[in-house]
């Protein structure tokens, strides 16, 4: 990351603009009041000097040590900047958070560290408490892309607030592509049990997940499901994973059209995914597509309700996501219940450490 983000001020802000001078000894001494107009002069002067410098200086090491180092820096940190920044081998790893996720968005990161991923990680921040919070922490590691969506709530699958958070998905990813980086996506109700990388072999366009809780043969096709009751496929949009490509490029600029033509309303209430699989199933013969294995990245409707499947599967599994249930306490709750909250006893192994301390 460019060294402006780390560069502390060898300037001393407190140091006065008008030292006294020495008293020569041969002149006689005074009183010195604190009231008097000269040492007026040089309080109002050192409180404009710490007022124009200290923000940009940061303050000194071990000088008002409970005040944190400002944040206001984050706030102009560019996309371009942060990929730079955390891609590792040409490749980042993103994920879109809002302020109430933040436990989600820990849990996934000690999931990601156990398998040395975790440099890699870019959080698209969208508020600016999720912003200045995560490169607080974790200098460097969070980006905003304006406008941050007006509501900083937990929202509910399926509302307008959902739509509008989800939607901005696409253009984020292609802006990366754009760019020049590989990336992969996920949602952060995700954990990783194994490094996912050795799955996303090939050179294809786009890499994704069946959403599909009906079981597959261990060795299935690759392809692009065939089409479902409505006429599309049902591909997760919770984990891609896209090269540079033009084939990627036209899939996240068709997915943009399709969620332009599909807008929220309150009697069509739209998400991304099935944009998404419009867009797949509009591109399909002009993009080099790939279905990732089921036992390697389960859908929750299948991991969290299938018992003889997920002991016939045991090993295999890589990601697992915590779908096919709605509601922050209820998937913390199922997470809870598979050991899979790590949070709860192991949150020194995020990069984001304690979030509550």
């Amino acid at each position: 990351m460019s060294s402006f983000l780390h560069q502390r001020s060898t300037h001393n802000p407190l140091s006065s603009p008008f030292p006294l001078s020495p008293r020569s000894s041969s002149l006689p001494a005074r009183s010195f009041s604190l009231f008097s107009p000269t040492a007026l002069l040089v309080i109002l002067s050192l409180l404009i000097v710490l007022g124009v410098f200290l923000p940009w200086a940061g303050m000194p090491e071990g000088l008002f040590s409970a005040v944190k180092p400002s944040v206001a820096k984050w706030h102009d940190y560019t996309l371009p900047q942060a990929a730079s920044f955390v891609a590792r081998n040409g490749t980042v790893i993103v994920c879109a958070v809002s302020q109430p996720y933040l436990p989600f968005l820990s849990n996934w990161l000690i999931s990601i560290s156990r398998q040395k991923h975790q440099d890699k990680v870019l959080v698209i921040a969208e508020d600016y408490a999720t912003l200045y919070k995560v490169n607080e922490l974790w200098p460097g590691h969070a980006v905003l892309v304006p406008p941050a969506p007006d509501s900083q709530s937990a929202h509910k699958f399926g509302s307008q607030g959902f739509f509008n958070f989800t939607s901005r998905r696409p253009r984020h990813l292609l802006q990366i592509l754009e760019l020049g980086y590989n990336v992969m996506y996920n949602d952060v109700d995700m954990v990783w049990l194994a490094d996912p990388f050795p799955y996303l072999e090939g050179n294809h366009d786009v890499y994704f997940t069946d959403d599909m809780a009906q079981v597959k043969p261990l060795k299935h096709s690759h392809e692009l499901p065939p089409p479902g009751k409505k006429g599309r496929t049902y591909i997760c949009s919770c984990m891609i994973f896209l090269h540079p490509t033009n084939g990627a490029k036209l899939v996240m600029k068709k997915w943009i059209e399709e969620m332009q033509a599909q807008p929220w309303s309150k009697t069509q209430k739209s998400n991304d995914q099935p944009a998404f699989n419009w867009a797949l199933n509009k591109t399909a013969g002009q993009v080099d597509l790939y279905l990732l294995p089921q036992a390697a990245f389960p859908t929750g409707g299948l991991y969290f309700k299938n018992k003889t499947w997920v002991q016939d599967t045991k090993g295999m599994h890589v990601i697992i996501h915590n779908n096919y249930i709605t509601g922050f306490e209820k998937k913390i709750k199922r997470f809870r219940e598979y050991g899979l909250w790590l949070v709860d006893d192991h949150a020194d192994e995020s990069p984001l450490g304690r979030l509550g301390d």
